[in-house]
């Protein structure tokens, strides 16, 4: 099946999607609740608007507005009517322009450039180039221990978690710790090959946007991370690495990460 897109999402509140895909859109809502709810938000929302304005969305455009009819009046030397009807026109067009930028604001507020996955990309390089070298106290809680590293995160994220498997890519788990974020707390794992740190997994809570996102690219100070959310919980896979190296490390992440 064709992975859900943000454009499938918005042609199913549209009620646009074919047989098939509004079912294969169900079925992804029905294992994704959070999505579901958003998603249920922004179909009430419609259905309101249509409520709305049931009484006169159907209606025939008056015969003043009609262009043939302005033309005709202005021929007709009633330019004091004409000069009404445009001054009418002008203030519905200046209403939908304000209705558009007002539109175009509220978007801005609900997902600012600060967030989202943009946002979690940005820590995990942060986070990477604090603690990836540093040679004394890179992790609070050892390799050794990390029975009690994944009970402490997830105890501090409100989410069950544990520190990915990825040894099948040759790195090997050295430890973890909490850090902080502008979003709040956030799990930091740190893997090393050959006793040198060159992969770090973040894990935290995401905000209003992105709550459910694909994995995506993203480059933060020479640094490529491949960064994703499901379900609320964000995940950044970062380290010096070419992206196509990286790339298949991210996907054990996430895979691991739908199990957890």
């Amino acid at each position: 099946m064709k992975p859900i897109s943000d454009s499938d999402l918005q042609a199913y509140v549209d009620g646009a999607l074919s047989t098939v895909r509004h079912a294969e859109v169900a079925d992804y809502l029905d294992a994704h609740p959070m999505e579901a709810a958003r998603i249920g938000d922004y179909i009430a929302q419609r259905d309101a608007v249509r409520a709305a304005y049931a009484s006169v969305i159907d209606e025939a455009v008056p015969a003043e507005l009609n262009i043939a009819t302005m033309i005709a009046t202005r021929r007709n030397g009633r330019n004091g009517t004409v000069v009404r009807l445009m001054q009418y026109v002008a203030a519905v067009i200046a209403l939908l322009l304000i209705g558009g930028v007002t539109g175009w604001q509220l978007n801005t507020w609900n997902h600012p450039r600060d967030a989202g996955l943009p946002a979690l990309a940005r820590e995990a390089a942060a986070s990477y180039a604090v603690y990836a070298e540093d040679t004394h106290r890179p992790v609070e809680i050892g390799a050794n221990d990390s029975a009690a590293l994944n009970d402490w995160i997830s105890s501090r994220l409100n989410h069950r978690l544990a520190a990915p498997d990825l040894s099948g890519a040759g790195f090997s788990l050295i430890g973890g710790r909490l850090v902080p974020t502008d979003h709040g707390p956030a799990g930091l794992f740190l893997y090393g090959k050959r006793g040198r740190t060159q992969i770090a997994v973040l894990v935290r809570p995401m905000g209003a946007v992105d709550r459910n996102a694909r994995m995506r690219l993203e480059h933060t100070d020479g640094l490529a991370s491949y960064v994703w959310a499901d379900d609320g919980i964000g995940y950044g896979v970062v380290g010096p690495l070419p992206a196509t190296a990286l790339h298949p490390i991210a996907d054990a992440t996430r895979q691991q990460a739908g199990q957890s």
